[in-house]
């Protein structure tokens, strides 16, 4: 079985705006459990704050995968467009 992420850890890269250590680390494998509120006096938030940045991150991954699909949607698109476009016959010239 996999080792369970540092939670301190997480927060502190989280709080710290180091996502992509905290990624490195772990904060999507993050489940919060019992007691992780007492982990670090004065953060009694940390379950919530690294859901919160699970959530975060997600979302934001999901509109990146819409904004791609969208931008090969529009490619596909102008490409049928321009295949529906025949240049008009050249003049007959004799």
């Amino acid at each position: 079985m996999a080792s369970r992420p540092n939670p301190a850890q997480l927060f502190a890269r989280v709080q710290a705006d180091d996502l992509d250590g905290a990624l490195q680390a772990g904060l999507m494998d993050y489940v919060a459990r019992a007691g992780d509120e007492q982990l670090l006096p004065g953060h009694p938030d940390l379950p919530q704050r690294l859901q919160q940045a699970q959530q975060q991150l997600r979302t934001a991954w999901g509109a990146r995968e819409r904004y791609r699909a969208r931008a090969v949607r529009l490619a596909r698109r102008e490409a049928e467009r321009d295949a529906r476009r025949t240049p008009a016959p050249a003049p007959d010239v004799k």
